[in-house]
């Protein structure tokens, strides 16, 4: 539950300060926390599916944001990309480039994968190593670089 009060926190925040855009950022949060808790598997969240939730939110609204600016719609795109910089302040530290090509160095020098046949091994295990730490797109293009 300690996403959840962070987010009830943190809406009460916008509340009083009257930060539309955040609101609308958290309230997508609390709603896909409750989707999540009602889904009927009657498990607890853990953190990992917490992560997993902002990731997604996050990645919904970047990939949004990215579409209206290719349409030249800026006024669509600023908040998109205002609500996924909300989101992501409750997501852990995010990594370096540097530091997400020597964790999947090490996997592949672990797994022993030598060419494109193993990405799927190597895209398996990085990514649950850096779940929340980085975004999927840079984990392959990372190991496609690699594995080239």
């Amino acid at each position: 539950m300690g996403l959840q009060s962070d987010v009830m926190t943190a809406m009460k925040v916008a509340m009083k300060d009257k930060d539309q855009m955040a609101l609308q950022a958290l309230r997508a949060i609390k709603s896909e926390i409750l989707l999540a808790q009602t889904s009927g598997s009657g498990a607890e969240l853990t953190e990992a599916d917490e992560i997993k939730i902002l990731s997604k939110l996050v990645k919904q609204r970047k990939d949004s944001a990215e579409i209206f600016a290719q349409q030249n719609r800026s006024d669509l795109a600023e908040p998109e990309l205002l609500q996924a910089e909300v989101i992501s302040q409750f997501l852990p530290e995010q990594m370096s480039e540097e530091e997400v090509q020597g964790v999947i160095t090490k996997i592949i020098d672990q797994v022993g994968a030598n060419s494109m046949k193993d990405m799927g091994k190597v895209m398996g295990l990085a990514n649950k190593e850096l779940a929340g730490k980085t975004d999927g797109k840079t984990i392959a293009a990372i190991v496609k670089s690699k594995l080239a």
